[in-house]
């Protein structure tokens, strides 16, 4: 190949690179909530479900949830292949842009964390039961390149199931079946086979 051809390709692939790793801007709501419904889920014993790289899923619940991004996360972790990204989301309160505000969210090591200043906005059991941190497995390419887009500010609504996964090395990734736990084993794994989301924001 021509060398500056090499080295044009080369830019493009490194640009594009840092476009997708860049963080996304925030996307701002007038107060008030944006979602008071209830994230929806239903016990099933499912048969298993596709998953890539050697793992195997079984579906625990069909789930549904409208929710507002709280914050997002690219891994690449040992888990990644099959859950690149987390997602927190927040519904009833934690939709409030008020509430919000007065709150430091983040995600590290496969967790969310939430701080504040001086007292909390919210009392702190309301935080943690109107909001989880979700570890997104796509169904197919289109739900993997919403997720991948998702802002934080943006509302999603997401459809699927919450599964338990076993990996190649037969080790146990399970979900959480609950949104009023907390701490390890909390967290949704969440195969996601419908996407959307809103930019309908100020």
């Amino acid at each position: 190949m021509n060398p500056r051809l090499r080295l044009a390709l080369c830019g493009v692939l490194l640009g594009g690179t840092i476009y997708g790793l860049w963080p996304r801007p925030v996307l701002r709501h007038p107060p008030g909530v944006l979602v008071a419904a209830e994230p929806e889920q239903h016990l099933i014993a499912g048969p298993p479900l596709p998953a890539p790289h050697g793992w195997t899923l079984s579906a625990a619940a069909t789930y549904t949830i409208k929710a507002r991004v709280l914050h997002t996360r690219r891994y690449w972790d040992d888990g990644s292949a099959l859950v690149p990204y987390d997602v927190a989301l927040g519904w009833g309160p934690m939709s409030d842009q008020a509430v919000l505000d007065r709150l430091k969210i983040s995600q590290s090591t496969r967790f969310m964390f939430y701080r504040w200043a001086d007292t909390p906005p919210i009392p702190g059991k309301e935080i943690g039961c109107h909001s989880s941190n979700n570890h997104l497995i796509a169904a197919n390419p289109e739900v993997a390149a919403v997720i991948r887009k998702l802002r934080v500010g943006q509302i999603a609504t997401l459809r699927g199931y919450l599964v338990n996964a076993t990996g190649p090395d037969g080790g146990h990734w399970n979900t959480s079946l609950s949104r009023t736990d907390d701490g390890p084993g909390a967290c949704e794994l969440f195969y996601v086979e419908s996407a959307q989301a809103e930019d309908d924001v100020i």
